[in-house]
Order: structure tokens, then sequence, then C-alpha cells
């Protein structure tokens, strides 16, 4: 262990033996284990269906086990609910904060708990000292009267580390920490979580991002098909070992072999400008992949939703083949010129997470599924059929509410509704983010399989080794302008970072 704490302390802080959780007859979790020690870190990982955030719902009380037993401190605990898991010191933090943007740090941070009050009247300096206390554990300096709306990211992660603390939680599971910080909130998120480390506090890390896992973490678990397949010290695994763990395949083989790329022009943009995109020019032919990198607020997105015809820009032009778009044409247009967007949100901007599988496919197919004025009802059930074989989703129906399938699978969902548009041009911002490593696999495998169908795939990614093993060609952003280019079997992780930064090469 890395820490002196973590290295004295023998009785795990949680501990999980033998597992079992069962759905509609298929399990979940099959004598799965898991422990995490006193002033550790430690991470659970696997592929989107391995079995972890259902694993973790049984630690928090959320699930109850079919077969097993959890141990606290050594002790048995059965978790009847979340309260009594959060009694007993066990508190998930997800990658949706349960932050309320309506009222002020100091309220979010006490939020459950007693308020300091005299004869009915809440006596908010009180409040607000107590709420201070748990901040300064965690070394933040966050007004206290602030709305929590108006917080960074990283802000309201702190904040929520800090109303944990004021319930006393001794074991947190971080659930994809990361996926909305920035490099430098995500090196302050680090700061504190080993500050917690250090005073104890047992920290489960769930992440798809393997460099952070082997930058913070202590140990390491895999799970796959709901069993525990390893466990180990991260100072005596690689990224290599535990990729191949995971998915039961070499890291190598990820990203299939390119070359779809034609001489056709498929999207030709001239001097575009927006709000924080300036005068970008650059052509993508039939069959390419393109990948588009740049640091956070490069404007990489924000040229991905000119695109799309999802944000209006000030000047310059954009043609689909030898079609020329209407200035700021709008979604609809756009989308019927041939170019779809598959947004960096998913969750709430590509589905409507309460509504089936069948319903989003359909809603951005109205055209393709009605005739008339009248739904077919055929026809939906065909294209979302066709859909879900092509690109594997893994749900129990059609009529599965999206919200309940797992990450790397509702983002398969985004992409059947689009493709069944049968699009010239496919935007995808950071295809890939929060998935695990086989779905990245997956995705990859999709768009060279479109390209070499005759699509041409435009993504957004913030990955540099992704960005060249998936593309055929990469356009670096830098401040709103594109600063650099690169063949993908040229480019290097050190020549891209040089034009993210601006660095002329």
């Amino acid at each position: 262990m890395s820490t002196a704490f973590a290295a004295a302390e023998s009785t795990a802080a949680l501990e999980a033996v033998g597992i079992s959780k069962h759905f509609d007859g298929v399990f979940a979790l099959d004598d799965a284990r898991f422990s995490v020690r006193p002033g550790e870190i430690h991470a659970l990982l696997g592929e989107n269906g391995a079995g972890k955030s259902t694993l973790v719902k049984v630690l928090t009380g959320v699930h109850a086990p079919d077969g097993g037993r959890i141990m606290r401190a050594g002790e048995p605990i059965e978790l009847a609910n979340v309260r009594v898991a959060n009694r007993a010191g066990i508190v998930a933090l997800y990658q949706e904060l349960s932050i309320i943007p309506s009222i002020s740090v100091a309220e979010n941070i006490l939020l459950g708990e007693r308020l300091p009050s005299r004869g009915g009247i809440v006596q908010w300096s009180a409040l607000r000292r107590r709420a201070k206390e748990q901040l300064d554990r965690l070394n933040q300096r966050i007004p206290l009267r602030q709305l929590a709306g108006e917080l960074s990211p990283v802000q309201q992660t702190m904040v929520s580390f800090a109303r944990a603390l004021a319930n006393d939680a001794r074991i947190l599971i971080l659930d994809e920490p990361t996926a909305s910080l920035t490099d430098t909130e995500i090196t302050e998120l680090f700061a504190v979580l080993r500050s917690l480390r250090d005073d104890g506090v047992a920290i489960v890390y769930v992440s798809h991002r393997l460099e952070e896992v082997f930058e913070l973490c202590d140990r390491l678990t895999i799970m796959r098909n709901g069993e525990t397949v390893l466990t180990k010290d991260v100072a005596d695994s690689t990224i290599d070992e535990v990729i191949s763990t995971m998915v039961g395949r070499s890291p190598g083989d990820l990203f299939p072999e390119r070359g779809t790329a034609t001489s056709e022009v498929a999207l030709r943009v001239s001097g575009l400008s927006g709000r924080r995109v300036q005068d970008v020019s650059f052509t993508a032919h039939r069959g390419e992949v393109l990948g588009i990198g740049g640091l956070a607020g490069s404007g990489r997105s924000e040229l991905l939703r000119i695109l799309a015809g999802a944000q209006k820009h000030k000047t310059g032009t954009i043609a689909v083949g030898d079609t020329q778009l209407p200035h700021s044409a709008g979604v609809a247009k756009t989308l019927d010129a041939g170019i779809a967007l598959v947004p960096e949100e998913r969750r709430s901007q590509g589905v409507i997470l309460s509504a089936s599988i069948q319903d989003n496919v359909a809603l951005a197919n109205i055209g393709a599924v009605s005739s008339l004025g009248m739904v077919n009802g055929g026809r939906i059930a065909d294209i979302t059929r066709r859909g879900m074989s092509d690109l594997q989703v893994k749900a129990r129906s059609p009529h599965q509410p999206v919200g309940e399938l797992s990450g790397g699978n509702q983002q398969k969902v985004v992409l059947a509704k689009m493709l069944a548009r049968n699009p010239a041009v496919l935007l995808m911002d950071e295809p890939t983010r929060g998935i695990d490593v086989g779905t990245k696999a997956e995705i990859y495998r999709l768009i060279r399989r479109l390209a070499a169908q005759g699509t041409t795939v435009i993504a957004v990614s913030s990955e540099l080794p992704e960005l060249i093993g998936m593309s055929d060609r990469v356009l670096i952003m830098h401040e709103g302008h594109i600063a650099g280019e690169a063949r993908s079997e040229d480019a290097t992780e050190e020549l891209l970072l040089a034009h993210c930064y601006g660095k002329t090469v």
C-alpha cells in the first residue's frame, strides 16, 4: 500500500463476499468479491455490463443481494436502504452530482442534517460555520453564500465531498468523478483524494480512465461478466495487463485498420466563424475518419455544433458534396442535407432517458416511420431491431427505458437513431467518453465500418492516442483556429500536444 495508514490496517473498511444478484433470471453478479481498506484508494474496473454498477448499488443499499454477505469493519451488516448505508458511513458520489443548484453552498453541505436553530429560526451563522469546517478539511475556499448552481464542476464535486464528510462518511464510492473536469481540476481533485486517504478514508474509485487509476490508486479489482477476476496492487500491474484482463484480448487490437478515405470531397467548410470558432476552413472526404483535437475551450465542440446546425455562425459556408447549406440552416435542414450529430452529453442531449429504445429511435426518424400523419408501428419496430442488431445493443427488449442501460449501450442508442437516417457526414463529439475499453473497441470498429461504406466521420476526442488510432487525419484546434494538421501515420502525441498549445512545429 502507498500509505502507512493502510499498511498498518488489516481489517477491511468494507468487504463484499460471494455476492450474487439477478434480474429477470439473468445474473448481474455471480460470487462477486471486493474489499477496500481504510486509507486506501481502490479502483473498481470492468467493461460496461461487467457488474460494477450493480455491486456499487449493493454496497450502498440500493439493491439487496440475493446471496453473500457484506462486512463493515469486520462485522456483518445488512444494508436495507441508502439511509442505512449512509449511517454506516458509506456514501456514493455519482457522475451526475446530487447538487441542488437553487440553494447555497452551505445549505447543500448540510443537506439532510439537523440545521442549527433557535426557537424554530435557522441560525445561519452557525450553519455556515459548520459548512466551512467541512470545506476546510478539503482545503477549499468556496463562498458559502453562493448558489451551488453557479459553481464550476470541480467546485460542485468538492461541495459533494464536504456533504459526505458532514455525514461522517468513512467509505467514499466515486463513479467517474473526473468525467467533466479539466486537467487542472483533476489535479486539484487528486490532491483532495490523497488527503482524504491520508485521513484514513477508504475510497472506491470507479473509472474508465486507466491512466488516472495508475496515477492515483493503490489497488485495483477487475470484474467481468458479474464475477471478480483479479485483485492486485497497482504497482504490480500494467495498463496492458488491465485491458487484456477486462476484455480478453490485447490492447493492440483496439483500433481497426485504416485506409477507407477516397478523393471525393464530402464536406467543405470555408471561413467559418462563431462565438469561439475563428475562420476555420477544411475539407473532409468520403470514407474518411477525420479526428479533431484540442484543449477544452479550443472551439472543437462548438465547431461540431455549428456544422450540425445546432448553433448559429457569424460568417463562412458549409457545403455537403456540391450543395451549399443556407446560412445557419438549423438542425432539421442540416439533417435533411445529410449531416447528423452524436453529442458529447448523451444523457441530456442525445436521448430521452425515461423513454424506450424504440421511442428514442422513432423520434429522430419521424419522416421514415410515418406517412400522411400516421406513425407506422411496424416501421418503428423494424428500424429499431435493425439498429440494435447492427450495434449489438445489450437490452432486455426494444421497450426497455434507455435510462436503465449502461453508458456504452446508451451511446449505441444515440448512434442507432442517427444511423437510421443514413447520414453522409456523421459528427461524433467524444464518442467513447465514459465507456469501457471493450465498448470503445466496438465503437472504433463501427466507425471504420461506416467509413468503409462511404460515410464521412468527423470525431472530436480529448484522448490523443484515440485520435491517432481511429483517424485517417487529425486537425488540432487552438483558441478557435486550426493550429495543426497531421496524417495519423505521421502523428505522435508530442506533435499533437504541441499543436494543442499553439506551438509551431
